[in-house]
Formats: C-alpha cells, structure tokens, sequence
C-alpha cells in the first residue's frame, strides 16, 4: 500500500517514529491511537440558555456563558438554530443577528447614559494617522449616507405638512 504512494512528495513522513517533526515537544507513548477512548470531563452546568445544533443535540463539555441570547437578536438566534448548520436558514440570520445586537447594545448604551465614541472605538485615530486617504472616504460616504437619510426624513415631513385640498 506505501509502495502505491511513493510518488507523492512526503508521502509518509511521519509513518517512522525515529523521524517525527514534533520529536522535541511530544512524548510517543504508542497510544496516539486510542486518543478517542477518554474520561469526559465533568459537565459545565447549565445554569442560562444554551443554543444547540440539531445535528449534535449532546451539550458540550464546556460553553459560554457571559452572554446568553436575548431580546430581538436572541429570538433571531433561536430561530436560526432550527436549521441544519449546513444551510443559509441557519448562518443568516447568526449574522443578521450579530448585527441586530449591536444595535440593541448601542440603544441599551443610550438608555444607561453612555453615548458611545464611534471614532475612537473604530479606530479612526489610527486610519487617519496611517492611512489618511481611505478615512477621508469613509468619513465622505458617512456624510453623504446621513445627508440623505435627513433629506428623505425632511421631504417626507414637508409631504405630510401640505394641505389635504388646495384652493
């Protein structure tokens, strides 16, 4: 069978023992093989909600716990995780999600009285300093995105202002 592959480039490199590249870190104890015959660790309890795969229904060993899913993006999340993971039904709205929660962080940030520093916490300090040409594009498109985002609300509210009947 290893005659069949001896053409190939470093077909076998680690079939001797003698001749490992990791010989300096890992200790051979013969046993590599039976790596899949372990005591479980003990189980984290769970003590928040906790998204499972329909694929692997058995909790993992350990898993995070800081921040649970909740409002808008929670119930994205739980709906996400009715889907196989190898769908867009399942990754979409994870990422939808992710999006939805920072808008919430963002209002609950509001609501605590911390309004947050978009420039700082986007790092424009350092683009401008590093890359100035792609921050000024940036800082134009945001212009010109919230320019029209007023102009729209505007308009909008001088059409709801014009008399129903004209004389």
């Amino acid at each position: 069978m290893a005659d069949k592959y001896k053409h190939i480039n470093g077909w076998g490199i680690d079939a001797d023992p003698e001749n490992d590249p990791t010989y300096p870190m890992k200790k051979y104890n013969g046993a590599d093989h039976q790596r899949l015959n372990y005591q479980r660790p003990p189980q984290q309890p769970e003590d928040v909600e906790v998204l499972r795969s329909n694929e692997r229904p058995n909790l993992s060993a350990t898993f995070g716990t800081s921040s649970p899913p909740a409002g808008l993006s929670g119930a994205i999340r739980r709906y996400a995780f009715k889907y196989d993971e190898n769908s867009f039904g399942h990754w979409l709205p994870l990422m939808l999600a992710d999006r939805v929660n920072i808008l919430e962080c963002f209002i609950d940030d509001i609501i605590h009285g911390h309004f947050p520093n978009f420039f700082a916490e986007n790092g424009f300090k350092a683009e401008w300093k590093y890359d100035r040409p792609k921050a000024v594009k940036k800082i134009a498109k945001m212009v010109i995105v919230t320019s029209a985002i007023i102009a729209l609300l505007t308009v909008k509210n001088k059409k709801r202002k014009a008399p129903l009947f004209k004389n």
